[in-house]
């Protein structure tokens, strides 16, 4: 069930974007407030109607405008997480989702919410819920319409932090039972990353940058659109122990990696997310030094950027990470591809809702 979509329109902002998903891929539509990513989603949804667009899913036409289709939005199968949730103030959590349903059905109900991790509250009703347990209802409401795209608008910018951590690596987990192409809409860098297989960042409205997650984080033009501040690669490892001192010890591609405490079993595999802005590297390993992780790499190449700063990609195994410094700096390391270098990153400088279970 491949989802297309291509909108154009000149109002209310200026739209030209076309993306596709593949059945189980999740794409992060990724922008500023104003972009133009949550009116792609109603797009998709049949909630708004662009001057020139298509929408096709799984071989079937929802949206033509050259053709003249337009399939209403209740006869389209996809389901929406909204950034509110938009439940039923009156219903419980069983009944926000035997709503979603053509026939209602309260077996299926039940195993959804337990598919959310909502066993034993399907009798409250969304006041009785946190913020968390409520978007998990959304959620399961979204899938009980048995869509053939799931659209996720900011589902996580209500809740808290501590919340954020948890909802994510349900959201990992629950991705091997889903079979739709999905779409996220978030303006956080962060989140997409840790979700997402590939994303488009739109700026005013036009595709800036599409591709794997990799690929757009070593973009300079896409990096300038999110935020310099925001860059970052991820980086995959392995719980190897929580230490008494209140460390856990990953095992990454070129050595150990401490950590503040992390919830995750020994033998966990993980995505790290580390910030380039972090990073400081070495020609030489150092000694004598507070931080306690120092990996090492080789050069991969080196970005200029429009000021005095310079994006040195850093070979760690088969993965990158990124170290944002200055110019002068790497004159000074004398730095170019193929060069050895040593990343050092201080343990307290990721953040417990950048790591996430590896997919």
């Amino acid at each position: 069930m491949t989802l297309e979509v291509i909108a154009r329109a000149r109002t209310p902002i200026p739209l030209d974007v076309a993306f596709r998903v593949e059945p189980g891929e999740l794409l992060a539509l990724v922008g500023h407030s104003g972009s133009g990513k949550t009116t792609l989603l109603r797009t998709i949804a049949g909630l708004w109607h662009p001057e020139t667009a298509r929408v096709c899913v799984g071989g079937s036409t929802w949206l033509d405008t050259e053709a003249g289709v337009d399939l209403p939005a209740h006869r389209r199968r996809v389901g929406i997480v909204f950034q509110n949730y938009a439940l039923f103030p009156h219903m419980t959590a069983l009944g926000n989702v035997m709503a979603a349903m053509d026939t209602p059905d309260r077996a299926e109900g039940a195993r959804l919410l337990d598919l959310v991790n909502l066993t034993g509250l399907s009798g409250r009703k969304p006041a009785q819920l946190s913020g968390g347990q409520q978007q998990r209802v959304a959620l399961a409401r979204a899938l009980a319409r048995r869509p053939q795209a799931l659209l996720l608008d900011e589902p996580f910018s209500a809740v808290d932090r501590a919340t954020r951590e948890r909802l994510y690596t349900e959201i990992v987990a629950l991705r091997a039972h889903l079979s739709m192409p999905v779409v996220l809409v978030t303006h956080d860098v962060n989140e997409a990353q840790l979700l997402a297989d590939h994303m488009v960042v739109i700026d005013g409205g036009q595709v800036l940058r599409a591709g794997t997650t990799a690929e757009v984080m070593s973009d300079p033009d896409a990096l300038r659109a999110l935020g310099i501040r925001e860059v970052a690669a991820m980086l995959p490892a392995t719980v190897a122990e929580h230490l008494s001192d209140g460390l856990s010890r990953l095992e990454a591609a070129t050595g150990s990696l401490y950590l503040p405490m992390i919830e995750a079993a020994p033998g966990t595999r993980l995505r790290v997310r580390i910030m380039a802005h972090e990073v400081i590297l070495s020609r030489i390993r150092p000694e004598g030094l507070s931080a306690q992780n120092i990996l090492q790499g080789k050069v991969a190449r080196i970005v200029q950027g429009t000021g005095p700063g310079v994006m040195v990609h850093v070979a760690i195994g088969d993965h990158e990470i990124l170290a944002r410094i200055t110019r002068r700096a790497a004159d000074q390391l004398d730095l170019h591809p193929g060069r050895t270098v040593h990343a050092i990153l201080k343990s307290m400088s990721v953040a417990r809702d950048h790591i996430a279970p590896a997919r």
